[in-house]
């Protein structure tokens, strides 16, 4: 219940200005979501990195309207890119399909993406095309496997959710082509006809879908916080002989340190996804319906800041 309530008010676009102005909310966007600007993003960045621990950089946004809103965010993942290079931190990107004009137009958006990409085979960094609800899906497939990969290789790889029905296809017919993949469980409202409505499924997919991966797959990331699902990962390529440099886990800012470290200290690689950006209402809603326990972790943190005077 409270999971579906998250989703459906992470559609509800007209709340977003009313959350925006409320101190509250702000302080608890503060947790998944690293500031609304660059700089700040950076920060956070350089904090991950002090930790041995790499970072995918997120501008929130997406559905554009107009090609004036896509350019602009093309423009500014370039500058992230630019960002990185200049710096020198260890990071790479990641950016939705949707917020380049995708709504406006395969076109559109593949000259977008395009650009960026060749921006980020000058500077030599990864760039991760994220996936969204259920309606982009073979928009996106479409989109990488006919130009983004045989344009770019190995500089651009794709998400995978495994709530939805289709996923361990769409999965072999990555793999058959060497893509990069991220697997994620997924955190968009989708209806029952196309993806599993049992956690228990979902996880199945999940780690099915890793072994494969494992076994066949192109650096592969797996994005989890659940610590059954990484330990079969681990479990998994331990009997197959892999090599943790073979693969990373991916977490979320603001979500399980403690499992981003201990990874870490036990030699595999981890990525955080850093997001950054106004727009970051969408976001948080996902993010708590996706781990409703973090409502209370938040809450109860806000209340303990309050009794004791710390709250800012």
């Amino acid at each position: 219940m409270l999971r579906s309530t998250f989703l459906w008010l992470s559609e509800r676009r007209g709340l977003f200005e009313f959350v925006k102005r409320n101190g509250l909310a702000r302080k608890v966007s503060a947790r998944f979501v690293a500031g609304e600007t660059l700089d700040q993003a950076m920060d956070a960045t350089r904090r991950v990195n002090a930790r041995d621990i790499t970072v995918s950089l997120d501008l929130l946004g997406e559905s554009v309207t107009s090609r004036e809103e896509a350019t602009g965010a093309r423009d500014a993942a370039i500058e992230i890119l630019d960002r990185i290079h200049t710096t020198g931190v260890r990071a790479n990107l990641s950016i939705k399909l949707t917020q380049m004009g995708l709504d406006l137009g395969q076109d559109v958006a593949a000259a977008n993406v395009h650009q960026i990409l060749d921006r980020a085979r000058a500077h030599g960094i990864f760039v991760r095309v994220d996936m969204e609800a259920s309606a982009y899906v073979q928009r996106t497939l479409d989109l990488y496997q006919s130009t983004l990969r045989p344009d770019f290789g190995d500089l651009v790889g794709v998400v995978i959710q495994t709530m939805l029905r289709r996923t361990e296809a769409d999965i072999e017919a990555l793999l058959d082509v060497g893509a990069r993949v991220r697997l994620v469980k997924g955190a968009y409202k989708e209806p029952e006809a196309i993806a599993f409505p049992d956690k228990r499924d979902v996880d199945a997919v999940f780690a099915r879908c890793s072994e494969r991966m494992l076994e066949r797959g192109n650096y592969p990331a797996f994005a989890t916080h659940d610590e059954a699902l990484i330990t079969h990962v681990k479990e998994h390529a331990r009997a197959k002989g892999i090599g943790p440099e073979r693969y990373e886990f991916q977490m979320l800012y603001g979500v399980r340190r403690d499992l981003q470290d201990a990874l870490r200290q036990e030699g595999y690689n981890v990525r955080v996804y850093v997001p950054y950006g106004t727009e970051w209402y969408p976001y948080l809603m996902r993010r708590l319906a996706e781990r409703p326990a973090n409502v209370w972790f938040i809450v109860g943190n806000l209340l303990r800041e309050t009794a004791d005077g710390s709250g800012r």
